[in-house]
């Protein structure tokens, strides 16, 4: 179930939300919680359920026995970080394992191994890495370990962050799992959130998807290179408005029920720097790399060389973190070599520069890794980046007129708009002015609110009624 479709707005969602509104203690909605979100979970698998019951169990038991057993905690997390990180590693990266082994066995002469194919259980990466901060930050004794199951169970399977995050350190969400408040503030906070996530996923994202999905379905060498660079421009507006309005979606979601979620995204195409890109950009798995990674393997502290080695670390597991394919690999290693060249001085040349021309270099750089994020194989994608800088005209080549339709000009705009915080400080603006007018302006605007969001969900149902493209790129992750 994602939350862009009829049966989660209409039927899932509502049914949660009336009950929560019968439960008025914490614990009774905690429980209610947990296995609204286990059957939110089931919908996509019941078998796959099981993953997620055994990962709240390990990480219940094991953070118990990290706290307890002073004498042997540094073996209990380990053991528990194993657990974790193999059904991680079974589900997601067995194929990929398996495929490669056959193609290195072939050169010399090893019988092929076969293995039946795998299917991913959505959220595992995330489910994954919460428990996971969870027991080392048990370990560190910065948190004391939950002895109700039920409470450390609603942090680790609470369904609007489930399957696209944004990843919820545990210390953060601890003291709201004690005390919230469920109350038509927040409900009503939430609910505008929501809608805001839902359509830069619906008239955004999904609209884009349409132009990207059919250029990258194209050999790139039949194609003029402006057409190439729609496409690849198309992704680039997809991937983001997708994954932040999921974002927003979880962080409203999360505001409905009580619960005050990190931002995971602060205009990441604003950046003038790779660096500043990542502080921008799935803010919560950059801080999660950093805590957890970056800084235990030394982090800058340890000199110039294992400081850029340790980069390259971090980025190639955040490639593969986000898929089994050397795609997602050859990605975060853009971006760690990226990474590595302004540190080693680059970054006082980019310094110096215009700032436009800082955000010029900045969006080149990601847009040329997000071919190879979008592509189904490295030589496609750089027979791809080949023909974005091939400027020749290609008069044989395919460019449809559909592409500069005024609907897609239109949806294009919108989403180049929503990357910068035009939109954000319009609304800011007018709550000023609202708040030094009269009580009857205020009024005025939440009647406009409301009804906005009405018209919203009906234009969105429309859509969805009618089959509209509906895909969502961080549903395998």
């Amino acid at each position: 179930m994602v939350f862009s479709s009829l049966t989660f707005l209409f039927l899932f969602l509502p049914i949660v939300i009336c009950l929560l509104a019968l439960c008025r203690r914490v614990p009774y909605q905690n429980t209610l919680l947990l296995v609204a979100s286990i059957l939110f979970y089931a919908w996509g698998g019941v078998s796959y359920t099981l993953i997620l019951i055994g990962s709240i169990l390990v990480n219940y038991v094991f953070g118990l026995l990290i706290a307890r057993r002073e004498r042997h905690r540094k073996w209990w997390l380990t053991l528990a970080i194993i657990l974790d990180l193999s059904a991680l590693a079974f589900f997601k990266y067995a194929n990929f394992i398996v495929d490669n082994f056959n193609i290195l066995g072939g050169l010399f002469g090893i019988s092929p191994v076969t293995l039946r194919n795998i299917v991913l259980p959505i959220g595992i990466s995330f489910y994954t890495f919460q428990g996971i901060s969870y027991l080392v930050d048990v370990y560190r004794k910065q948190v004391q370990a939950q002895t109700n199951i039920i409470k450390l169970g609603t942090y680790i399977a609470l369904f609007p962050q489930l399957i696209a995050g944004p990843i919820i350190r545990y210390h953060l969400i601890e003291p709201q799992l004690s005390n919230r408040d469920f109350n038509f503030g927040n409900l009503y906070e939430g609910i505008r959130r929501f809608c805001i996530g839902l359509a830069r996923k619906v008239f955004i994202a999904n609209q884009l998807a349409i132009i990207a999905d059919d250029i990258f379905a194209r050999a790139p060498e039949t194609m003029p290179w402006w057409t190439v660079w729609i496409g690849a421009l198309c992704y680039t507006l997809q991937i983001y408005h997708d994954f932040a309005g999921y974002s927003d979606m979880a962080i409203g979601l999360g505001r409905m029920f009580g619960f005050s979620f990190p931002e995971n995204f602060n205009f990441p195409y604003l950046a003038t720097s790779i660096r500043e890109f990542w502080r921008r950009w799935h803010i919560t798995l950059s801080a999660w790399f950093k805590d957890y990674l970056y800084i235990p393997l030394g982090g800058n502290r340890k000199g110039e060389t294992r400081t850029f080695l340790n980069l390259y670390i971090v980025f190639f597991l955040t490639g593969l973190w986000h898929g089994a394919s050397w795609t997602f690999v050859v990605w975060g290693l853009l971006h760690g070599s990226f990474m590595v060249l302004e540190r080693i001085g680059f970054d006082r040349v980019l310094n110096k520069a215009f700032k436009p021309i800082q955000n010029l270099y900045t969006l080149v750089v990601v847009v040329i890794a997000w071919v190879f994020f979008r592509a189904d194989g490295i030589t496609y994608a750089l027979h791809y980046v080949r023909q974005m800088f091939a400027f020749t005209s290609n008069e044989g080549g395919i460019f449809m007129a559909q592409y500069l339709q005024p609907s897609f000009i239109l949806f294009a705009v919108v989403g180049i708009a929503a990357c910068t915080p035009l939109f954000s400080r319009g609304y800011e603006a007018l709550q000023t002015a609202i708040a030094k007018g009269n009580r009857t302006l205020w009024h005025l605007q939440h009647i406009g609110t409301i009804a906005a969001i009405v018209i919203m969900l009906l234009v969105v149902s429309s859509f969805l009624v009618a089959g509209s493209y509906n895909p969502f790129i961080y549903f395998r992750f």
